[in-house]
């Protein structure tokens, strides 16, 4: 945050209003941001490792695979089966299908196989905003919680602001402030044009959308 200059007014420790109404002031400042992609090219997000899941699932299966292996092995070599495969060779041939632990497994089953699946049909990282691409071969990404810190920094500069949050989402910026002097209106004229200069600033691939909300601080007690 930077000195105030002049004789300026220097903004006050940031203290959230909790309960405060928010719902004076409020704009919405939508703007077409600078065309910074090549033709048809999209800005795709960050694909996740999923290492945890994959190592979980390959953990899994390694151990019951090894498992049955080793009872098949033990059974060509006139060995006895396992007392738990047995068990659950006689409980599949004994249940019936309607049976409530056998639907209970099925389920269980079925919403780990979905999970699975979407896993790995979606990129994930959904903390991280893909920036904008100055070389064919870089890519670039700012996690969400860096860029709402900067844009709170830069609302925190504006004169009259008592204290901000800041909401960055994919597709908008919610930032909800408290201003202790000032016209609500002037506040939030001033805040739109900083925060918009500071989310061009960022240098997102897409830049959202920004939503602007001004109120005085709550009484209290």
């Amino acid at each position: 945050m930077s000195e105030p200059q002049g004789g300026g007014t220097q903004p006050l420790p940031v203290v959230e209003q909790a309960g405060s109404d928010l719902d004076q002031s409020a704009s919405a400042s939508l703007y077409q941001p600078l065309p910074t992609l090549a033709e048809g090219e999209r800005a795709r997000r960050f694909w996740s490792a999923r290492r945890v899941p994959a190592a979980v699932l390959a953990l899994l299966v390694l151990g019951g695979s090894a498992l049955f292996l080793y009872d098949v092995v033990a059974v060509r070599a006139d060995h006895p089966a396992m007392r738990w495969r047995r068990e659950l060779a006689h409980q599949l041939g004994e249940r019936p299908l309607d049976d409530t632990a056998v639907l209970v497994g099925a389920a269980v089953a079925a919403l780990i196989g979905l999970w699975l699946l979407v896993l790995a049909v979606t990129p994930g990282q959904r903390a991280v905003l893909p920036m904008r691409r100055t070389h064919s071969d870089v890519r670039a990404g700012l996690y969400r919680g860096a860029a709402a810190m900067v844009l709170r920094d830069r609302a925190m500069d504006v004169p009259g602001v008592q204290s901000v949050r800041v909401r960055m989402k994919r597709s908008k910026v919610d930032v909800r402030a408290v201003s202790h002097f000032r016209e609500l209106d002037d506040v939030r004229g001033d805040l739109d044009t900083t925060l918009t200069d500071g989310i061009h600033e960022l240098g997102l691939a897409r830049a959202p959308g920004l939503s602007v909300h001004v109120a005085r601080p709550g009484r209290k007690g």
